[in-house]
C-alpha cells in the first residue's frame, strides 16, 4: 500500500468525468487499497479516484465514521433518493479547511460492485448517505464549490 497525493483546490482534473472500471485486476485493488491507506492518513469519511488523480468510477467510504469499516464502491449507481438533509456542513479533502451548505437526500440506495466483482446493493442514512452522494459527485466532475454555498466560521 501507498499514500496516494490528493488532488487539491479548483485543479481542472476534479471538472472531468471519470470512466467505468472495465477490469477489476491487480491495478485496481492496488489503487483501492491506496485510497483507503490515504483516506486513514487525512482523517476522512470518504475519498473518490479523481482526489487521487485517476479517473475511474471507484470511492470509499468509511461506514463507520472510525476507520473501522472502510468499503469499496466500484462503479457505483445511485438507484434511489429519498427526503431531505442540510443538517450538516459538508467538507472535502480536496477543499480542505472550507465548508459548504448543500441539501442533499437523506436517505440513497447504491449499487456497486465489490473487489471480487460482485454487485451489491448498499442503503444509508443521513450522514454516510451525504457521504456516499458526495464521492459518487466526484466520479460526474461535481464538487462541492459548484453547488454549495460557502460558510464561514
Amino acid at each position: 500500500m501507498a499514500l496516494r497525493e490528493i488532488v487539491k483546490d479548483n485543479n481542472e482534473f476534479l471538472s472531468k468525468k471519470s470512466r467505468p472500471v472495465e477490469k477489476i485486476d491487480g491495478r485496481i485493488k492496488q489503487l483501492v487499497d491506496d485510497m483507503k491507506e490515504t483516506l486513514i492518513k487525512a482523517d476522512g469519511v470518504g475519498l473518490a479516484a479523481p482526489q487521487v488523480g485517476v479517473l475511474k468510477r471507484i470511492f470509499v467510504v468509511d461506514i463507520n465514521v472510525d476507520k473501522s469499516d472502510i468499503r469499496e464502491f466500484i462503479n457505483p449507481e445511485i438507484i434511489k433518493k429519498k427526503g431531505k438533509n442540510d443538517k450538516y456542513l459538508e467538507g472535502c479533502l480536496s477543499f480542505p479547511g472550507r465548508s459548504f451548505k448543500i441539501v442533499r437526500p437523506e436517505k440513497v440506495t447504491v449499487r456497486a460492485q465489490n473487489l471480487s466483482g460482485e454487485w451489491f446493493v448498499f442503503e444509508a442514512e443521513d450522514f454516510i448517505a451525504r457521504a456516499l452522494m458526495h464521492e459518487n459527485d466526484h466520479l460526474d466532475g461535481i464538487t462541492i464549490p459548484q453547488i454549495g454555498k460557502e460558510v464561514f466560521e
